[in-house]
């Protein structure tokens, strides 16, 4: 064997690795943070706030007694509140029996001491920080990429093969082929746009350049380029990248993307050869595309063939700075959208509408965090920030042990005046915990299997 042959595989392997620590320390950092934060609001003590699990690498006590510490195994963390018997918040029967003889104050600051609404304000902060993230996360991507400028404006111009280009950086594009370009704010205006342009290489575009109206040539609007690829995916498999053109498939010369769309949804499956030009060189590749789950608008999920890339227009349109509230206010609707989209994926793979191989544990997670990560940062701050909406929304399913469970017992202590009582709660706890490491094992298994 080539020793010198493994080395970018181990590259990539530690590259991965390197991604998905940061990707899910962070995430559980804010997570657990959103406990303790609230928590010591509330007048809860917190004696270890815990990045990772197992052996500790370092730690601190600050000047309130928390010790803060970070373990070996970076698969979560946790926030120990005083009488917790450990990092699900179990009650310590021993330790609060103790704490019980001291006075009410010192009860008063233990998690199970404490009034019901600092206890229910404590655990729902985790969940709630983890989507205040996201929509600042979301709603800070939105505002450094700014607005597009009305109407469509050229700002930087894509490198394609062999095809007429006379559109220059600043044109002010009021129509092409003869049809005026609408305002990106009027709903469905230009989806209509587009699709009422004739597909053909080169067309005809009327701008506005240094006050003048020319008519000027360019190619087609949406060309076969890549301008992301998906983790996981068999375009990634074959090391496709961003920028790259796709000039033909199966011998047979395309210039537009819907071709391309319609080549792998017909193929059934079958393996496609592409010829893609990169940087000036022409490359030849095969790929088998791959069934896809994808959600709609209703909320459904249809199934398409699928290769991975996404594509987009031939030029970056010029933009200009977008608002602090619209920023906020787009941030706010992409999480909703991941909301809705996790729920709605959920109940189709209960009814068996879609795979459950849409399930991914912490190996497809990993994949993705490197994948996600060599793209650039923005995408890879991205990831993360769909990644904590999920993280959040997990936490909230009324499973014992997870946060969603200790809301239920909770509910149930308003309505019933006293709490279940520790026998029930340590049964229901022990479920819980199966019902999660069941999930985590059925999630390797989708890594590995499908």
């Amino acid at each position: 064997m080539d020793v010198l042959s493994l080395i970018p595989q181990f590259g990539n392997l530690l590259w991965t690795i390197v991604a998905f620590v940061i990707a899910l320390s962070v995430i559980v950092a804010v997570h657990e943070y959103g406990h303790y934060i609230v928590g010591r609001w509330s007048g809860i003590h917190a004696e270890v706030f815990s990045i990772g699990f197992g052996p500790v690498l370092w730690s601190r006590v600050d000047k309130r007694g928390t010790r803060w510490q970070i373990a070996l195994l970076p698969f979560g963390g946790y926030v120990k509140f005083l009488g917790d018997a450990n990092a699900a918040s179990g009650k310590d029967e021993k330790a609060m029996e103790g704490i019980a003889t001291q006075s009410p104050e010192e009860l008063r600051r233990t998690m199970h001491g404490a009034p019901l609404w600092a206890r229910a304000a404590t655990v729902a902060a985790g969940p709630v920080f983890n989507f205040v993230m996201s929509i600042l996360v979301f709603g800070l991507i939105f505002w450094s990429q700014g607005v597009s400028k009305e109407p469509l404006t050229v700002g930087s111009l894509q490198p394609l093969p062999g095809t007429v280009q006379e559109l220059r950086e600043g044109d002010v594009i009021t129509a092409i082929a003869g049809i005026p370009t609408p305002d990106y704010d009027e709903e469905g205006a230009w989806q209509d746009f587009i699709e009422a342009l004739p597909v053909e290489p080169v067309l005809d575009y009327t701008v506005i350049r240094d006050g003048e109206t020319l008519d000027v040539q360019a190619p087609w609007m949406f060309p076969p380029l890549i301008r992301q690829v998906a983790p996981r995916s068999a375009a990634m498999d074959i090391q496709l990248k961003q920028g790259d053109v796709i000039t033909a498939v199966n011998g047979e010369p395309i210039f537009a993307f819907e071709q391309l769309k319609d080549f792998v949804e017909g193929s059934d499956g079958r393996v496609l050869l592409l010829n893609v030009w990169r940087d000036g060189s022409e490359l030849e590749f095969a790929l088998a595309p791959r069934r896809t789950d994808e959600p709609q608008p209703d909320g459904g999920f249809v199934t398409h063939w699928r290769i991975g890339i996404i594509g987009g227009m031939m030029l970056e349109p010029a933009t200009e700075p977008a608002g602090i509230l619209d920023s906020l206010t787009g941030g706010v609707r992409q999480t909703v959208r991941i909301i809705e989209g996790s729920l709605s994926g959920m109940w189709h793979m209960v009814t068996g509408a879609i795979s459950t191989c849409n399930i991914s544990g912490p190996i497809g997670i990993a994949e993705t965090s490197g994948a996600m990560a060599s793209q650039g940062a923005q995408n890879f701050i991205f990831f993360i920030a769909v990644l904590s909406t999920a993280v959040g929304l997990l936490n909230l399913f009324p499973i014992p042990a997870l946060d969603g469970g200790h809301l239920v017992f909770y509910a149930y202590e308003a309505i019933a005046g006293k709490p279940p009582s520790d026998g029930a709660l340590r049964v229901l706890m022990g479920v819980g915990i199966t019902l999660i490491l069941t999930l985590m094992l059925f999630s390797v298994s989708n890594d590995l299997f499908c």
